[in-house]
């Protein structure tokens, strides 16, 4: 059979498959189940050309690798075939793991385990499938191989998976401020000590990227509409948790309704084989045909929530810099009481506050290491002259509250 493909794709052209197990892998239905699974969740509420998938960036990731695999050994370094095929496994594989609409699914109906996990699982469970043959891909993964920048490919500050989601999320979002200069910062990669730097003439590209992820997250990640978008989904999936908790009876699709019905947990994927395969037929649509099927349940609070969500009737939302006053939050949740007839309990489905946090670059953490012509190695942070970066390498923490539109509050 003819392994050798090609996908045409909208970002950077023709992407080819470059090893037959990488074929294999894009061909399976772990694989697959990601063209169902939106890279942005609900952004697209915003910016209406934000639909591509988890699949689209898996591939990109893929093609950035290549490409930075040829960077590498043009420049001299010997990394084997082997390691080749196992580092572009990897990075293929890296969000496998993903859940419906992003993140809501780790932080409503499934407890303890994040998408970093079940990729795991999912890339051990197709090792034993394919006898072995990703054995070193999962070494890799885990930082666990003896030649850390191949890790750092996957994984760090200035990985192929950051690249590929800022140039995909700008230009499906048209954010321009998210572009990146993807070939250049791949064309100025090098190794030292078996660790990824960039070369000197590099700083300028590695500044650009930085501050374009800083705005990224402001512009699209959290813009305040997506970020209400976002939260309501996850509080719509634990209204569903908690009325399926009671044994009250909803709709669901059977792959939904197993993991609304049963408390799932990190052990549980660990130690049960039909709990990986019940989270492998799991995908947006499962969650939206539900939810638009959950706008006319007897239970109010699932009920408003999904109607409001369907039909784009979002939350308002409020951002700043502090805490909001508890007694404010409180003052609009006796409103929404009154207004729903509901207990204060269930209040907190419909006004709550919480904290996003932008870390644009952790300097104490995995460090973006500049190389110097007298092979000296500085972190960005400390070689940049742009005081911005330094900047950047603070978290900025924001507070926002969420609340129904209808709610008139002559406070906010």
């Amino acid at each position: 059979m003819n392994k050798k493909k090609i996908f045409n794709d909208p970002v950077y052209g023709f992407i080819t498959i470059p090893y037959d197990i990488i074929f294999d892998l894009i061909e399976h239905p772990y694989f697959q189940r990601l063209r169902h699974i939106s890279q942005l969740g609900l952004t697209h509420l915003v910016y209406p050309g934000a639909l591509h998938t988890r699949f689209s960036h898996a591939l990109g990731a893929l093609h950035l690798m290549n490409m930075a695999l040829d960077t590498l050994k043009a420049k001299g370094h010997k990394i084997s075939e082997v390691e080749c095929e196992a580092v572009s496994a990897a990075i293929l594989m890296h969000d496998i793991g993903h859940g419906p609409y992003s993140h809501a699914l780790e932080s409503s109906i499934v407890k303890g385990v994040a998408h970093e996990d079940i990729s795991l699982m999912f890339i051990d469970r197709l090792n034993k499938i394919y006898k072995g043959d990703l054995s070193l891909a999962i070494d890799i993964f885990k930082n666990n191989y003896k030649r850390p920048f191949l890790h750092q490919l996957v994984s760090s500050q200035l990985d192929l998976d950051r690249l590929d989601y800022l140039c995909r999320d700008s230009f499906f979002t048209g954010v321009a401020e998210g572009v990146v200069g993807y070939q250049r910062i791949i064309s100025m990669l090098d190794i030292h000590k078996d660790n990824l730097v960039v070369e000197e003439k590099g700083i300028y590209s590695v500044e650009k990227f930085l501050i374009s992820r800083r705005l990224m997250y402001w512009q699209v990640y959290y813009h305040k509409t997506s970020l209400s978008a976002q939260k309501m989904i996850v509080k719509i999936l634990k209204r569903a948790k908690e009325l399926a908790n009671k044994d009250i009876e909803m709709f669901a699709t059977p792959a939904l309704k197993y993991f609304l019905y049963n408390n799932v947990s990190k052990g549980h994927f660990e130690t049960d084989t039909e709990v990986l395969e019940k989270f492998a037929q799991l995908d947006d649509f499962d969650v939206f045909s539900s939810i638009k099927e959950w706008k006319s349940h007897d239970d109010i609070v699932l009920s408003r929530l999904s109607w409001n969500l369907s039909n784009r009737n979002l939350y308002k939302i409020k951002i700043q810099n502090e805490p909001f006053d508890k007694e404010l939050v409180n003052d609009l949740q006796d409103k929404i009481v009154k207004q729903y007839n509901i207990n204060k309990k269930d209040a907190d489905y419909l006004v709550f506050t919480d904290v996003i946090k932008n870390d644009a670059y952790l300097s104490d953490k995995q460090r973006i290491n500049i190389l110097y012509k007298d092979k000296t190695i500085k972190d960005i942070a400390e070689a940049s002259d742009n005081l911005n970066i330094k900047v950047l390498s603070n978290p900025v923490e924001k507070h926002y509250l969420c609340f129904p539109k209808e709610v008139n509050f002559k406070y906010l």
